[in-house]
């Protein structure tokens, strides 16, 4: 199915931010898949910061993919970043699969998952990860990731950032 879409490549991805509701979000980290190659990015904070642009392709080549992506969109401008021009929301395809009809778990994206019989982490999982992301942030978490951003890579194996990307795993 993926080598039928005109694009050279396909980018799923998800950031974890920090931010007050009506206001810019502060992208703490981003991981992101090729999904014809498999190849995968983890950036954290400090090295999204010092990036002119994302770490992959963006224009009409290239199709970006992710649950709810206007969240993921406010992510780009606050980086400075251009915006991809081929976007495709799961989240909207989800609503529109779904308006009207019951959902047992839901229209985030653990209840997309669910609703579909994919795998996914538990939604106290999900927010244990995220929390300990943001908190290692904050320097609050007693368990947090490394700061050499070698050990940072290996220490987020999990890809709590990026659940869009485990839909093909």
């Amino acid at each position: 199915m993926l080598n039928d879409l005109p694009f050279a490549e396909v980018w799923a991805g998800d950031f974890e931010y920090e931010g007050e509701a009506g206001n810019r979000p502060t992208p703490v980290c981003l991981v992101a898949r090729e999904l014809h190659s498999g190849r995968e990015l983890r950036l954290w904070q400090d090295e999204l910061e010092t990036r002119p642009a994302a770490p992959f392709p963006v224009g009409d080549n290239a199709l970006f993919v992710a649950y709810y992506a206007s969240a993921e969109i406010g992510c780009f401008l606050a980086l400075g970043w251009p915006v991809p021009t081929r976007i495709l929301d799961l989240f909207t395809e989800f609503r529109a699969c779904t308006n009207g009809l019951p959902t047992t778990s839901g229209a985030s994206l653990l209840g997309a998952l669910v609703h579909f019989g994919l795998d996914a982490m538990g939604t106290t999982e999900k927010e244990d990860m995220r929390n300990l992301i943001l908190g290692a942030v904050r320097g609050q978490a007693p368990n947090a990731p490394p700061s050499s951003i070698t050990a940072r890579r290996t220490w987020m194996p999990w890809r709590a950032c990026c659940r869009p990307c485990c839909l093909t795993s």
